[in-house]
C-alpha cells in the first residue's frame, strides 16, 4: 500500500453554513429551545459548568438559561478534525451585552466539542463542552 492509498483526515470548512458550529449559532440565536435541541443527539452531553455534565432535560434547561439572556452568541471555529462520521471541534465563543433583565453579560470560552454525522448527513453534537480547556 502506498501513502496515496491511506485515507487522509478531512477538515470541515469553518465558513461552511452547514457546519456544526454555524448550525449551533443559528439555533441558539433563534431563542427557541426546541430548535437548539435539534443540533444535539438525543443522549448528548453538555458541560455548562466545568466538571458537571448534564443530559436530557437538564441539557435543555441549561441552554434555555443561556437563551433567556436574549443575546446572540458569536463563534470563531479554530479547528475541525474529521475521522469518518466523528469530528472534534475547537471553537472560540462569546456572548456579551445587556441581557433582557438589564444585567451585563460577558461570557466567553473555548469549546471542545464532539459531533457525529447522522444518516441524514447532518452533524449533531454528542459532547458540547463550552469550557473545553478547563
Amino acid at each position: 500500500m502506498s501513502s496515496h492509498d491511506i485515507p487522509q483526515p478531512r477538515v470541515i470548512l469553518a465558513g461552511d453554513p452547514g457546519s456544526p458550529a454555524a448550525r449551533f449559532v443559528a439555533a441558539m440565536n433563534t431563542g427557541d429551545p426546541t430548535a437548539l435541541d435539534h443540533v444535539y443527539e438525543d443522549d448528548a452531553v453538555l458541560v455548562p459548568v466545568p466538571g458537571h455534565p448534564v443530559t436530557g432535560q437538564d441539557r435543555v434547561a441549561a441552554n434555555r438559561h443561556l437563551q433567556s439572556f436574549g443575546l446572540p452568541i458569536e463563534t470563531r471555529p479554530r479547528h475541525a478534525y474529521v475521522a469518518g462520521d466523528i469530528a472534534l471541534l475547537i471553537v472560540d465563543w462569546s456572548m456579551r451585552g445587556t441581557a433582557r433583565d438589564g444585567s451585563e453579560i460577558d461570557l466567553s470560552g473555548t469549546a471542545t466539542d464532539v459531533v457525529r454525522r447522522g444518516p441524514d448527513g447532518r452533524w449533531r453534537y454528542v459532547i458540547d463542552n463550552p469550557h473545553g480547556t478547563a
